[in-house]
């Protein structure tokens, strides 16, 4: 919707500005509410702009697993390249973008293995940091929309692109998937976040969010318009990975269910007066 941004012969999208506000906003949130909720700040801090590397390097390797077919093409014809230049102008065109859960995969990961060698505790941690997710996503969202990347389907009633970072979303009416996209996380900033205030679900908001987020996308994905959809069994590569994590959430809650139902059984068993034979 806003053409790209030219300063000091360096061009800025619509989308890099709004993934900036959304990283500061994110890093603004992780520092003040670590205080609140007692958390140390510090720690706080490092493992949020630590993750925000693993978003990056996520995102862009994520981004060239789905274009595996030209890396696979670079390597085979890697003999017949006449120079450096040729071969990294081809490396930034396969991994010159980002996908989102590829993005969110290396958050996790950083930020576990950054828990898990300083000794935090996970469960507090990731409570504090789920609602973060959503808040940043939704600035990325809007970017996109203003972008014209990630558009939807042609649509009467939508927006026309004009200078869309995708040629072929330019002339046509599109559904704002981008916005519907961008609704769903701040709603669910807000679900966390109450949550998160009110003591509520304790070491299960980064579960609910892995349970309610992968679902909406799954349905949002069909009304994604780029030309890019099948993967396996006609699902896009961001449906397939819902699925995945949605899965995973259910095992997650099923587990902790599990638990409390042994852990309830054994309090009644060892009760006075009770026979564990019984």
């Amino acid at each position: 919707m806003i053409p790209n941004i030219q300063i000091l012969e360096k061009t800025i999208s619509p989308y890099m500005i709004m993934a900036l506000l959304g990283l500061l906003v994110a890093y603004w949130y992780l520092y003040r509410q670590s205080e609140k909720i007692g958390l140390d700040s510090i720690h706080a801090s490092r493992m949020g702009l630590l993750s925000a590397v693993g978003v990056y390097l996520g995102g862009m390797l994520l981004y060239g697993l789905t274009n595996i077919h030209l890396l696979l093409r670079l390597l085979k014809n890697l003999d017949k390249a006449t120079s450096f230049s040729q071969i990294w102008e081809a490396l930034r065109v396969i991994f010159g973008g980002s996908v989102y859960y590829g993005g969110l995969i290396g958050c996790l990961l950083v930020s576990w293995i950054y828990l898990r060698r300083n000794k935090l505790p996970i469960g507090a941690y990731s409570d504090f940091g789920a609602p973060v997710i959503p808040l940043f996503h939704f600035f990325g969202r809007v970017g996109c929309f203003l972008s014209g990347c990630c558009y939807g389907i042609p649509w009467a009633c939508g927006p026309v692109y004009h200078h869309s970072v995708a040629p072929g979303a330019n002339g046509v009416p599109r559904f704002p998937v981008q916005l519907v996209e961008a609704a769903v996380n701040l709603a669910l900033f807000f679900l966390l976040y109450g949550l998160l205030r009110r003591k509520k679900c304790q070491g299960q908001l980064l579960g609910l969010y892995l349970l309610i987020y992968p679902a909406c996308r799954f349905v949002l994905e069909f009304f994604r318009g780029d030309e890019y959809r099948g993967f396996i069994l006609g699902l896009s590569t961001s449906q397939f990975i819902s699925v995945l994590l949605f899965a995973s959430a259910v095992g997650f809650f099923l587990g902790q269910w599990a638990g409390k139902r042994r852990g309830k059984n054994l309090t009644q068993k060892n009760k006075p007066g009770i026979s564990p034979t019984e």
